[in-house]
């Protein structure tokens, strides 16, 4: 059999053990085992690897070169190892909602505070993580807030609420001034658009008048686009409640449908928490119609 394939953990955290302890005595103490089982485990990682990993004297254990560079390796593996036991084990009482650029929008504030009071129990964290479904394809969240076409065949998902679309305009541009901007009067500017997780698509206008693009690929590229005066960004009402950035004004879009703000989550074991989420996600958005 190949030794590679008999590297077991224990002869990791064994080595650990002993180099930050300072000794066989003292590793066997703090692992619960003897002296000559701590030698046998490390005489066995040696035997693996097929290299020596510690110089022994009677006072001291140093790393070789060759242990230093596994000693470093063994470290993380085992601290990974711990991260994805404590995940098992605190699976239903952390809950992770990813977004891609704007969480909630105005919402966001007012969800965590509700969340907290309702659920004590559950730790929330919210995750951006600038993809087209906010982090959940890459497995770094139990939820995620989307805003662009859910994938029905992957995704499981709730509608939660409408946007109204907001224009986002240099300060200096003369629409600045304007209480609103119509959706036909934006064909004729220059539009700068998100192009992976983007809410604004030329669908809005006819074939025949749609307006000339500019593509990004995250909110703070699109942003400094917009600053320059040269594009105009259309967005859903949350970009202009979590992105207020000097240089940059936000107008309400007239005659434009709204934004439909989705949750999502995979079709097989969802977390528990997420009815709580929906439902009261949907409370929140009710109250602005």
């Amino acid at each position: 059999m190949d030794g590679r394939t008999e590297l077991e953990l224990r002869h990791l955290r064994c080595l650990v053990t002993i180099v930050d302890s300072g000794s066989f005595t003292d590793a066997a103490i703090e692992l619960g085992v003897s002296q000559a089982a701590v030698s046998r485990t490390l005489l066995a990682l040696e035997r693996i690897l097929g290299v020596r990993l510690l110089h022994r004297t009677s006072r001291t254990v140093t790393p070789t070169t060759a242990g230093v560079q596994v000693l470093a390796r063994a470290r993380h593996l085992l601290a990974e190892t711990d991260e994805l036991v404590h995940q098992a084990a605190t699976g239903h009482t952390r809950l992770r909602i990813g977004h891609a650029w704007s969480a909630m929008g105005r919402h966001t504030a007012e969800f965590q505070r509700r969340w907290h009071d309702r659920h004590p129990g559950i730790e929330l964290h919210l995750i951006r993580h600038n993809t087209p479904t906010g982090g959940l394809a890459e497995g770094l969240c139990d939820l995620a807030v989307v805003r662009t076409p859910v994938d029905t065949r992957r995704y499981a998902h709730a509608l939660v609420g409408h946007e109204r679309r907001y224009v986002a305009l240099a300060s200096d541009d003369p629409w600045a001034k304007r209480r609103s901007v119509r959706l036909e009067e934006a064909r004729g500017r220059t539009l700068v658009v998100d192009r992976r997780t983007g809410t604004t698509t030329l669908d809005l206008w006819p074939e025949d008048v749609r307006p000339a693009v500019e593509y990004t690929h995250d909110i703070d590229d699109w942003l400094a686009a917009i600053a320059t005066g040269r594009c105009i960004g259309i967005t859903p009402r949350a970009t202009a409640t979590q992105y207020r950035r000097d240089g940059i004004t936000y107008r309400p879009l007239r005659d434009a449908a709204p934004v439909a703000v989705h949750l999502i989550w995979r079709h097989h074991d969802p977390h528990p928490a997420t009815p709580a989420v929906v439902a009261l996600l949907r409370d929140l958005y009710r109250a602005d119609t």
